[in-house]
């Protein structure tokens, strides 16, 4: 069984278990101009070719057409058996996607690209099936005709008088990676459909008398030669080397017009046409009205997937706001240096009575654009902008209406007394009417406002007063010039305060942007820069906003950010279904959810934050009982994402950077330890090698005093040995991170006794004592790397003081801390020595060889086991003249048991 969209434990195991993919899949689509050609029949046969070299071919759906070739042709190939699908008391058979990906051949065949999937299924489209497929790298063999590319459909239609329901985007035609077309002259074809190898005799014989006549054979295989010629095209220009002599033309901006005419269709699929045909950018311009927002349903559904097939086709999707249609597009296609812009114009009488001057005031405005019309034959019943039914009115308005118009009255009655002219009173109602514009909402109130104060005006201050006669011949023409002054500054009141709306909207909507754009610059790391994402993100859209960051190849834990006064749980939106959604969006790279065409049964709609080579992080907008995102907002959403994106990416850069920094700074030491290693092993080696040599050259001859000395000389190039292979085996611990401290509470006197036990063999000839201000004085530490600290001052004190000096080890309490000392009466160490004097590979006046020897990590290694113990190494003169080393470690109290 099949994992459906609302399957989220299958389909998480699903994506858990699938292998990552090492290149994405090829595909190979055999192209028709019409059904009965032989694609499926080319394609089986390529099937069993590929078959026979040895590669993995699997049938994955192939529609049941009832034809006796196609049949023969399947015998020999594995074929997966279809997902059975309930619908309306019926079972449809449909392509199994799950069971395709668990089974992973090399190659799969699958039937009917343009195929609509029963309802049910993970994808709307059998495309979708395909595009999941290639990325799970799996090679597919499909099949489509020339009716079913989306720019086509127009053209095809008005030849076959058919339009075709089952599209697909001209981007999945032009990416497959191999175009087969698949030929037969219309005569043989028409011949095959008489001979019933197409369609049953009933079937067949409609077909012959409606699309399968010959004058329309011939011209959809001239519209299939064609676009298969665009393709191949296409594909030489993208191989060749680019240069300044073969190069195409780039500079051709398309910008067509969306609304939700019926026949816009058909303009965004001549645009598209056009600007492929240019090699031009391509870009669908929205106008937003005022009246925009009250749009029926109808229409509102009709604009919303005009604007999903502009985004199929490749348009880049612009909203502007105004009331003046020409004028702003107008103002955007000379800004954004749009060549040819591509209208739509309606032959019905009224829309062009309306709109008569729409084409010559946008020629006025931009006369060195091109501007082609493509015109509407489409009956239609219904206008393209229609009122909403009015609001319900409210108390609140209601009361403001009256309240003014018995403002405007009393104002009436005052200026009659003062023996104004009626003109003034006539001024006051108007004054009136505008002020309700402005204070209420709806048109219902300016309407009917405009339309009392007439009345009113017509009760109170013309005579005969108190009633609604009036004797003046001249008062009609009166009431109506007040009635239509009154209708028209209400109206353009309320159209200025729309307006002011849409401005104070669209100012703060990109306010947010450049805050976001801001706030992430400041953003420390990775949670800093998805929690300010999704802040501003609740802030734009107004909605619970989660999102999903991307760590070690799987999903973190969602971060939430519910929206404001929102009663809903945010728990709902966070089940093992909705992860499953944003589990596929991270794996596939594609959007998902509601509102899209690929698990649209979630409560949100999911989109991927898409880095330069992998998806980042998945956020998701709650879309549950909420209107989908308008035009503009799913576009600065996006640009939002967009942002992210970057951020992360930096900030994955720097993580990347500070690791190749490290590794740098190892490899350095690396090269300075061998370079060390290469210079100092040579002198003790070789003089171990000279020793041994003389002892076993002439062991007869030498005596006793003198093999002494060569043994001696043997036993100090050894222990000089062992102590930097310790050190450098310590460092190298310490570097890595595998040094671990085994803390103990220690006695210091015996530490201090066993580290004096292996110092070098010259302290004979120095005066060296223990002072300890208490026997039982104890310390947290490890014992063996301590004892390393105390050889390697003592042994530093051996090297650099004469002969006869004294050194002294003490040790003392101070404030919960053990000061250790070991202090000499040597020459000393200046001041600009004692800044250098722990640094690796730094030895006293850069000094090498007898009896200076050594590549400088004693005292590095001392200060890294300090610093491990959370201690302090320092160094100080010990007057009158003198070095004292110092270092403090944890104390530790002593219990005494009686």
């Amino acid at each position: 069984m099949a994992i459906k969209q609302t399957d989220a434990g299958s389909l998480l195991e699903q994506l858990s278990t699938r292998p990552a993919a090492k290149k994405r899949g090829r595909l190979r689509i055999y192209f028709g101009y019409a059904a009965g050609v032989g694609k499926t029949c080319a394609m089986l046969n390529d099937a069993h070719e590929a078959k026979k070299n040895g590669v993995d071919v699997v049938a994955g759906y192939i529609e049941p057409h009832a034809r006796p070739e196609t049949t023969a042709l399947l015998e020999g190939l594995e074929t997966l058996p279809p997902l059975e699908m309930p619908y309306k008391g019926v079972v449809l058979k449909e392509f199994d996607l799950d069971l395709a990906i668990r089974r992973r051949p090399e190659l799969i065949l699958v039937d009917e690209l343009a195929h609509t999937n029963a309802q049910g299924c993970r994808h709307k489209k059998r495309y979708q099936d395909v595009e999941e497929l290639l990325g799970a790298g799996i090679d597919v063999y499909t099949t489509i005709n020339v009716q079913h590319i989306e720019s086509l459909n127009d053209v095809v239609a008005s030849i076959t008088g058919i339009s075709v329901r089952e599209r697909i985007p001209d981007s999945v035609f032009d990416s497959a990676g191999q175009i087969k077309l698949v030929d037969i002259e219309p005569e043989d074809l028409i011949e095959r459909l008489q001979q019933g190898k197409v369609y049953g005799e009933e079937q067949a014989q409609r077909a012959l008398s409606n699309f399968f006549t010959k004058e329309k054979l011939i011209a959809l295989r001239e519209i299939a030669l064609r676009r298969t010629a665009d393709k191949v095209n296409r594909v030489a220009v993208q191989n060749s080397e680019p240069s300044k002599h073969n190069r195409p033309f780039t500079h051709e901006h398309i910008l067509v017009c969306l609304s939700s005419a019926p026949s816009n269709t058909k303009v965004i699929r001549t645009a598209a046409r056009m600007a492929d045909a240019f090699h031009g950018a391509f870009t669908a311009l929205f106008v937003e009205t005022p009246e925009t927002q009250e749009l029926e349903t109808k229409n509102r559904l009709a604009l919303r997937e005009n604007l999903r097939l502009a985004e199929q086709l490749g348009a880049q999707i612009a909203t502007v706001y105004g009331d003046d249609i020409p004028g702003q597009i107008a103002e955007y296609a000379k800004a954004s240096r749009v060549s040819k812009i591509v209208l739509g114009r309606s032959s019905r009488l009224r829309r062009w009575l309306i709109k008569s001057n729409f084409v010559d005031r946008l020629t006025a405005l931009a006369p060195a654009i091109d501007i082609y019309i493509i015109p509407d034959l489409q009956p239609s019943a219904h206008l393209y902008f229609k009122f909403k039914r009015p609001a319900n009115p409210t108390l609140g308005d209601t009361v403001k209406s009256i309240a003014l118009l018995s403002i405007c009255t009393l104002i009436g009655f005052l200026f009659t007394y003062w023996h104004f002219s009626i003109a003034t009173i006539i001024t006051v109602y108007i004054l009136g009417v505008q002020l309700n514009a402005v204070v209420t909402q709806g048109r219902i109130y300016s309407a009917v406002s405009s339309l009392l104060s007439v009345f009113i005006f017509n009760y109170f201050f013309t005579e005969p007063r108190f009633s609604f006669l009036a004797t003046d011949p001249g008062y009609p023409v009166t009431f109506v010039v007040m009635l239509a002054a009154s209708l028209i500054t209400s109206t353009l009141t309320k159209r200025v305060k729309e307006q002011a709306r849409q401005s104070a909207q669209k100012a703060y909507r990109t306010e947010v942007l450049l805050e976001t754009s801001r706030k992430l610059q400041q953003a420390k790391d990775q949670g800093d820069i998805l929690n300010e994402t999704a802040q501003q993100l609740a802030k734009l859209l107004d909605r619970t906003v989660i999102f999903y960051s991307a760590q070690q190849n799987t999903l973190s834990e969602p971060l939430v950010l519910p929206k404001k006064d929102s009663p809903a749980d945010p728990q709902a939106y966070l089940g093992a279904d909705e992860r499953a959604v944003a589990e596929w969006v991270y794996k596939n790279n594609k959007h998902a959810g509601q509102t899209t065409n690929t698990l649209s049964a979630a409560k949100c709609l999911y989109l991927a934050v898409r880095g330069s080579s992998a998806v980042l992080a998945v956020a998701g907008i709650v879309m549950a009982e909420e209107a989908p995102l308008e035009t503009f907002e799913k576009s600065l959403t996006i640009a939002m994402l967009g942002e992210c994106a970057l951020a992360l990416e930096k900030e994955r850069l720097n993580e990347t950077q500070k690791q190749i920094s490290i590794q740098i700074q190892q490899e350095q030491l690396r090269a300075n330890l061998l370079r060390g290693i290469s210079h100092d092993l040579r002198t003790p080696l070789t003089s171990i090698s000279g020793n041994a040599g003389v002892l076993m050259a002439n062991s007869q001859v030498l005596n006793e005093t003198q093999k002494k000395a060569l043994y001696t000389n043997i036993y100090d190039d050894a222990m000089w040995l062992i102590n930097l292979v310790e050190n450098l085996l310590a460092i190298t611990r310490l570097d890595n991170g595998t040094l671990h401290l085994n803390m103990q509470p220690e006695l210091l006197e015996e530490i201090i006794a066993e580290a004096l036990l292996h110092i070098n063999r010259n302290s004979v000839e120095h005066n060296i004592e223990t002072r300890l201000a208490d026997e039982l004085l104890m310390a947290k530490m490890d014992s063996r790397l301590i004892i390393q600290v105390l050889i390697n001052i003592v042994d530093n004190a051996i090297k650099y003081t004469p002969l006869g000096s004294h050194i002294t080890v003490s040790a003392k309490g101070e404030n919960q801390r053990v000061l250790v000392e070991i202090a000499d009466d040597g020459p000393g160490i200046s001041e600009e020595v004692k800044t250098k004097l722990f640094d690796m590979f730094y030895t006293a006046n850069n000094l090498r060889g007898d009896g200076r020897r050594g590549l400088g990590l004693g005292l590095y290694l001392c200060r890294a086991i300090i610093d491990a113990h959370g201690g302090k190494i320092y160094v100080k003169d010990n007057l009158p003249h003198g070095t004292v080393f110092c270092f403090t470690l944890q104390a530790e109290e002593v219990t005494v048991h009686e």
